[in-house]
């Protein structure tokens, strides 16, 4: 399931690692965390080990774990890592699968939660390639894309500017992206079915996605 969420962060937490954005001493070369398919792929920077970095990293982080879609989608049992970076012009990343196992935990479900305006960079697009095709993707300040750390994707070359964003990864609860996806669409359904109508879908949304359920469970446990 791949899925995108607006406004995860808030806009004192963009502007300030927008500030850490200008500070080169902050950043290393980015194939330090690459893994040796990927060092001949990546060719941007990240934030060091510096304790500027750490704290805005740590406000992030509880954000993108607080937020409410995020808890129903990915199901998030602990964050395995989450990485500053930074595109300037001409840089890039191919192709690639991310790691199984980052630091003895599993990764399930990747993330990048977009820092710069999608106006003030050119290029840059993150591209994952879904069952449905190639999607490239390129978000407002504050959002932020999930999906499936099994997914094929890249970063296509910044032609101007400056692309900042964070990337991360997630262990599951749930380890099965197909067992995640159809417990987010009966959590989305019944939020939908809340008596103080704060559910934010209607009804025959949300009879749709029960319908979808039913036949993804069906699929799952049918033998014919």
């Amino acid at each position: 399931m791949l899925l995108q969420i607006p406004g995860v962060i808030p806009p004192d937490t963009v502007q300030a690692f927008r500030e850490l954005a200008d500070r080169d001493d902050l950043f290393v070369d980015g194939r330090k965390t690459a893994g040796w398919r990927a060092k001949g792929l990546k060719k941007n920077l990240q934030g060091g080990d510096s304790q500027l970095v750490k704290g805005v990293l740590r406000k992030a982080e509880q954000a993108v774990l607080g937020h409410s879609v995020v808890q129903a989608a990915a199901r998030p049992r602990s964050v395995v890592r989450m990485l500053f970076s930074r595109y300037d012009g001409g840089m890039t990343y191919g192709n690639h699968v991310d790691d199984a196992l980052m630091g003895g935990q599993r990764t399930d479900v990747s993330f990048t939660l977009f820092v710069s305006a999608p106006e003030s960079y050119e290029g840059g697009e993150l591209v994952i390639d879904d069952t449905a095709g190639e999607r490239a993707i390129k978000l407002d300040a504050g959002g932020l894309v999930i999906y499936p750390s099994t997914s094929l994707h890249r970063v296509e070359p910044v032609t101007a500017g400056r692309r900042v964003v964070v990337v991360g990864w997630l262990r599951s609860y749930i380890r099965d992206p197909g067992q995640r996806e159809l417990l987010f669409d009966l959590d989305r359904a019944a939020h939908a079915l809340r008596p103080d109508g704060e559910g934010g879908v209607d009804a025959d949304t949300a009879l749709d996605m029960v319908l979808k359920a039913r036949s993804n469970l069906l699929r799952r446990w049918a033998e014919d």
